[in-house]
């Protein structure tokens, strides 16, 4: 019963959305602090991409993913994502003199934007504990 509890999507994605949150944090801050180093090349965090294609798109064997349409085709299985993380140099965009690619307007708009992300991910997470504590502690009524 437990398992079934902590198995479910909610609980797969989310703390593993809230890590890659928690990584691109970091990765804004180096890139920020690294504005001004000659030759740096920042880095950018992919994860909501990866995650995207496990849940919609292609298996990387290139098969399109099986989905139940109909109640007598196969049962279904939950679903386990196994996207993770990774941290990538972005090589593109050079536009100044000193070969850094650093963007500080475009690093604070992404922190911003990235904070957002984490406090809503925080917040569902939460409001799913919540629900799952009710459900149990409800007695069926």
């Amino acid at each position: 019963m437990l398992e079934q509890i902590f198995d479910s999507p909610m609980f797969n994605y989310l703390p593993r959305a809230m890590t890659a949150a928690t990584i691109r944090q970091e990765v804004i801050a180096n890139n920020i602090a690294n504005v001004n180093t000659p030759n740096y090349r920042k880095s950018v965090v992919n994860f909501e991409d990866l995650l995207a294609r496990e849940i919609y798109g292609e298996e990387p064997d290139g098969k399109l993913k099986m989905y139940r349409t109909h109640d007598k085709h196969l049962p279904p299985t939950p679903l386990k994502f196994h996207a993770e993380p990774t941290i990538i140099e972005d090589t593109t965009n050079i536009m100044r003199v000193d070969n850094n690619n650093v963007d500080i307007d475009i690093e604070m708009a992404t922190l911003a934007k990235n904070q957002l992300y984490y406090n809503a991910l925080a917040t569902e997470l939460g409001a799913h504990v919540t629900r799952m504590k009710n459900a149990i502690t409800s007695n069926g009524q």
